[in-house]
């Protein structure tokens, strides 16, 4: 049935142009290859010299391979009811993705984008600026102004189908042709730069969210799988202990004040900490991650990097739980994104709800607001209590709003979300300015400790869980891929201290412990030495991973 002239002439007037299906694919995933894929043409050609015909013949390959298996990707997806919606999300998650690959220099796996999805929403609206319209406009709404001008073509069902059929085998075959045609390149860059694939966009968002989502499902599907079912509590004396674990955020070695004198950095970012004569400062110490996804659950895990099996740690409960299980008092309190599971069932604070309004605004709380009734915790406290801290620390890029005004100590700061709109220097400013906040609080916080220590054994332990980048060969943030990611990524502060009391009841030799704190320390050494500082024994704990072995004075002391 043919529509009413009048109808038919509005329809005609709102798309210029009929196209078959398959040709709305092709010429998408050209452009996506053009636009969004410049950081892997550059990667395939980066020792080539450009005026070489064998250079433009490798180009050539590689833009009608990636043409191809986009095109053939998106194909079985695509009728002429979805294809135009279908494109449009496609075109905006390709533009955004093409934007943040090549604005922060990150590759967007499995593990990025499971951090980007379970980020925290004030701090994804911190990556969202005026940077950002111009690329949007170009890569974005311009190409959706064009795909909503163009009208697919209709055709019979079965000749649409044979058409599709041929669609995609004229796809495979360019695929593979151009693949076999650059075969021994290929082979070698997929060897020795297996995160290359990362750059593949937007076929890398594709693989990647249905990695997630796959994992997800999974974890939903199946309880976390005990651990340490045998550990029991042999610390059980009167006197209250509380032992305080601190997973800082972002922060990095490089410019921590207390490794000043190995590091070369000439800042005392961390004045507070330097005055306090019984703390230890680990100075080489490295992560498990380079992201919070990765390493907050390692961190809390019994095998570490050392033995890395991300699937395994997610299955399996935490450290937490273990604890729990002895009859240690557990609390996470969060200033951040949550637990990643690590306390699931556990008891959990979040600092907007308990936390004074001075020390809260905009929907984020300064970090010392984890601190609130610390006092009348430790008057009140009873048994074995284990309290762990997740602060938002050096979380970029705003790390102009990760401390208050009294704290910029260092001039010109950067004050805007986008990095890439503030010198250098003036982002070290800020973020060293955000670390000199952390070393406040954490002072502040041994400080309090100390002042109970009359009836309450107390420690603490501070470690971040991965460090940044901070425009060093053009590379910001943070989550690169391990392999390759800079040791500004991986290399973090920690420190610890304990009370006498504490000290004298674990039959802890401070000295020793002194003595060995330039040696190397990673995130794997963690759940053993907690176990030991909360006095718990279980046949999960490895001495050779607990950094208090040979400097406790009872030897045989627990666990």
């Amino acid at each position: 049935m043919s529509l009413p002239e009048p109808l038919a002439d509005e329809r005609r007037g709102r798309f210029r142009a009929t196209w078959s299906v398959e040709r709305m694919l092709l010429v998408c995933a050209l452009f996506w290859v053009l636009a969004a894929n410049r950081p892997l043409l550059a990667f395939v050609v980066r020792d080539q010299p450009l005026d070489a015909p064998a250079t433009w013949f490798a180009l050539a390959c590689w833009v009608a391979a990636l043409t191809a298996l986009h095109a053939l990707l998106l194909a079985p997806l695509a009728n002429r009811y979805t294809v135009r919606p279908l494109l449009a999300v496609m075109i905006v998650v390709t533009a955004l993705s093409a934007y943040y690959m090549q604005h922060l220099s990150v590759y967007l796996d499995p593990t990025m984008l499971r951090n980007v999805m379970r980020t925290d929403i004030r701090e994804a609206g911190e990556l969202v600026g005026p940077g950002l319209v111009l690329p949007m406009l170009l890569t974005a709404v311009l190409p959706l102004v064009v795909l909503w001008r163009v009208r697919p073509a209709v055709r019979p069902w079965r000749r649409a189908l044979l058409v599709r059929i041929g669609f995609m085998l004229a796809m495979a075959g360019l695929l593979v042709a151009a693949v076999l045609a650059q075969f021994q390149p290929l082979a070698s860059m997929m060897r020795n730069h297996k995160e290359a694939r990362y750059l593949i966009t937007p076929a890398n968002v594709l693989w990647s969210v249905t990695s997630v989502a796959t994992a997800a499902t999974q974890e939903r599907a199946r309880p976390r799988q005990p651990i340490g079912e045998d550990a029991v509590l042999v610390d059980k004396t009167a006197r209250p202990q509380l032992v305080v674990f601190v997973v800082g955020e972002t922060a990095r070695a490089a410019n921590w004040g207390l490794n000043g004198r190995l590091n070369g950095y000439a800042r005392d970012t961390t004045p507070e900490l330097a005055k306090l004569p019984a703390l230890l400062n680990y100075t080489d110490v490295t992560s498990c991650g380079t992201n919070t996804e990765v390493s907050l659950p390692c961190i809390f895990a019994p095998i570490g990097r050392r033995d890395h099996d991300e699937r395994r740690i997610r299955s399996q409960q935490s450290l937490l739980h273990v604890l729990a299980r002895a009859g240690v008092g557990v609390l996470w309190r969060d200033n951040q994104s949550g637990c990643k599971g690590v306390c699931d069932g556990l008891a959990m604070q979040m600092a907007a709800d308990f936390a004074p309004p001075a020390l809260c605004g905009d929907g984020r709380c300064l970090d010392e607001a984890l601190l609130t009734g610390l006092p009348d915790m430790l008057r009140g406290l009873h048994g074995t209590q284990f309290l762990v801290l997740h602060p938002i620390g050096n979380h970029g890029p705003a790390y102009f709003r990760r401390y208050p005004p009294a704290h910029r100590h260092y001039l010109p700061a950067c004050e805007q979300d986008d990095l890439r709109r503030c010198t250098r220097e003036e982002v070290v400013n800020a973020y060293d300015n955000a670390l000199r906040y952390t070393d406040s609080w954490l002072a502040q916080l041994v400080r309090t400790l100390e002042a109970a220590s009359d009836r309450v054994d107390t420690a603490m332990v501070f470690v971040s869980d991965h460090g940044e980048s901070l425009g060093e060969n053009n590379l910001w943030l943070h989550g690169l891929p391990y392999a390759i990611a800079p040791d500004v990524q991986k290399k973090v502060p920690m420190v610890a201290w304990y009370s006498e009391g504490f000290a004298r009841r674990k039959g802890l030799d401070v000295a020793c412990l002194r003595g060995r704190t330039g040696q190397p320390v990673s995130h794997d050494h963690l759940f053993h030495t907690l176990l030991t500082l909360n006095g718990v024994r279980t046949s999960l704990h490895e001495p050779d991973w607990d950094l208090t072995t040979g400097c406790r004075r009872a030897e045989g002391s627990p666990p």
